[in-house]
């Protein structure tokens, strides 16, 4: 800061404008030495400069300043006491004359143009006609010389107080602070926003993973979906689940083989000495010399031999022997059965053992016979059966149809099938909703003869009938079956005064319609009951009765 500025006339030359009064004194500058007086600046006729810019910003004030006449000139307008003083200006060297810098005749220099920012004060500038002469025509705010070019009279001949800013390098240093802290936050704008969309992004993908698990599986990790707890297995006694609880453990399967036949059923045991009851037919491949095996609930298995057999009522009973804990079902009534009854069937249908099944009464004293297969009619059984809806398949035949309250009121025994068939089988065509059953009074007391004698004895009245008639009732045969009389002599039937040809249309006055009606009718009583028949005779109607006779299985 030892060097005095040029005048203005040195770059602006005569007629030159004014200098800014801001320029006089710039940043930075020195303010230990007094700055020349006014006049030096503006020249002759300026304006007075302001006694405000006398002292500036950090001016040390032991230091008058120059007057003002040497900074602008004689008869320039006085600069601004804020302009002859510029902040931290040095004092201590007075600028050359304002004549020296604007010339004779220029308007003022603007107090500001005098000192520019961080110039040094100490030296004095060349004469203003160096530069721009005499008479010059003032100079464009741009430097008339470019820096490079300017003569190299000192500092001075550099500085353009009409320059760009660009030429004032301590005001310029500013601007790229600021632009970089814009850039700066601008960049973390765009990081802050460029990680909250990432941030959305793996939320909403996380989010969505999550959701479609949760909606998958019920939650996150392994698979459980809810369940009732673990209930008591107890059941109403005389529900479904609870008779068949109760009367599983004395169901049986049996297994027999023989002759070059096989078969499976079922039966169910009759008392703890071993004894089991059911059908003749299950039983008939064994013959005599043929294998029974039983199977009990438990999986447990038991060799058994036949104990007596009845084609007629198709009914048997066998025994195991070395089995102990046998439980006997409880037999009903099958008198007090009514239509619409709940039932309930167990049975092997297809060789599934302990298979329960359910249904109603769904008729009652269905005459049925069944068999026949032998030819001569030896196989026949004719069963006053109950009819049940409950499904009833191959297989089931032997086993028990239980009440309401779990016992015993018929044995399984035939089904029909779709081919209209009767079958004890049921030609293997399946259920059909028909199945029949041997009522449990009349299984009751050929199961006790057979366990006794090892045969049941059969009610008659002593008649041979003519099965080919085809009118409503049952006809008696003009002839007997075995070339004898068609009414036995001394027979329950010859008793009752029944003649060869008399129709039978009732008996205890239900209708019959055909022999075998009359057959099954006289079988569902015992030996020794009375009977009412009421037979038609020469188109004469009237009613006999009788005690029935008993036969050795005939």
């Amino acid at each position: 800061m030892g060097v005095a500025p040029a005048a203005p006339e040195a770059v602006a030359g005569p007629g030159a404008p004014p200098a800014s009064p801001a320029a006089t004194p710039a940043h930075g500058v020195p303010m230990g030495v007094a700055p020349a007086a006014p006049e030096a600046v503006a020249g002759p006729g300026a304006p007075p400069a302001s006694p405000a810019a006398t002292p500036a910003h950090g001016v040390p004030m032991g230091v008058a300043p120059a007057a003002p006449e040497a900074v602008a000139g004689p008869g320039a307008p006085p600069a601004s006491p804020a302009a002859a003083l510029a902040h931290g200006v040095p004092m201590s060297a007075s600028p050359v004359a304002p004549e020296a810098v604007v010339g004779l005749g220029a308007p003022p220099a603007a107090p500001a143009a005098a000192l520019a920012h961080g110039v040094p004060m100490s030296a004095s500038p060349a004469a203003a006609e160096a530069v721009a002469g005499l008479g010059a025509p003032p100079a464009s705010p741009e430097p008339a010389l470019a820096p490079q070019d300017a003569p190299a009279a000192g500092p001075w001949a550099r500085y353009d107080p009409w320059a760009a800013p660009a030429a004032v390098a301590p005001l310029q240093q500013a601007d790229p602070v600021e632009e970089d802290l814009k850039r700066r936050r601008g960049r973390r704008r765009r990081a802050l926003v460029g990680g909250a969309l990432v941030i959305a992004l793996v939320s909403g993908v996380g989010g969505g993973v999550v959701g479609v698990q949760l909606e998958r599986n019920g939650g996150i990790g392994a698979v459980e979906l809810p369940q009732a707890g673990v209930e008591a297995p107890d059941r109403d006694p005389d529900s479904v689940a609870g008779i068949a609880a109760q009367a599983l453990p004395s169901v049986v399967t049996l297994h027999v083989s023989g002759g070059g036949k096989a078969g499976t059923g079922t039966g169910f045991v009759l008392d703890d000495r071993g004894h089991i009851l059911t059908n003749d037919h299950v039983v008939e491949p064994a013959g005599k010399n043929g294998d029974i095996t039983v199977t009990f609930h438990s999986g447990d298995t038991a060799e058994a031999t036949v104990v007596g057999r009845d084609s007629g009522y198709d009914l048997a009973v066998v025994r195991v022997k070395g089995v102990r804990g046998l439980t006997p079902l409880p037999l009903g009534n099958s008198d007090n059965v009514q239509v619409g009854d709940p039932v309930v069937a167990i049975g092997a249908p297809f060789d599934l053992a302990g298979t329960v099944t359910s249904g109603i009464i769904s008729a009652r004293e269905r005459p049925i016979t069944a068999g026949g297969e032998n030819g001569d009619g030896s196989d026949v059984s004719y069963v006053d059966a109950l009819q049940t809806d409950a499904p009833i398949n191959p297989g089931n035949s032997g086993g028990p149809l239980l009440d309401g309250k779990g016992r015993v009121v018929g044995i399984n025994s035939a089904i029909r099938s779709a081919d209209g068939g009767l079958d004890p089988e049921g030609g293997q065509s399946g259920s059909i909703g028909l199945g029949f059953a041997i009522p449990i009074n009349q299984g009751k007391r050929v199961a006790e003869e057979l366990i006794e004698h090892g045969k049941a004895t059969h009610p008659v009245i002593g008649i041979t009938l003519d099965m080919e008639y085809g009118g409503d009732g049952a006809r008696v045969a003009a002839e007997g079956s075995d070339g004898g009389p068609p009414v036995s002599t001394g027979g329950p039937g010859a008793k009752a005064g029944i003649r060869p040809g008399d129709v039978i249309t009732e008996v205890d006055g239900r209708p019959v319609h055909s022999g075998e009606e009359l057959i099954v009718k006289t079988r569902a009583h015992r030996p020794g009951d009375r009977l009412e028949l009421t037979l038609e005779r020469n188109g004469e109607e009237r009613t006999v009765s009788l005690v029935l006779g008993s036969s050795d299985g005939d």
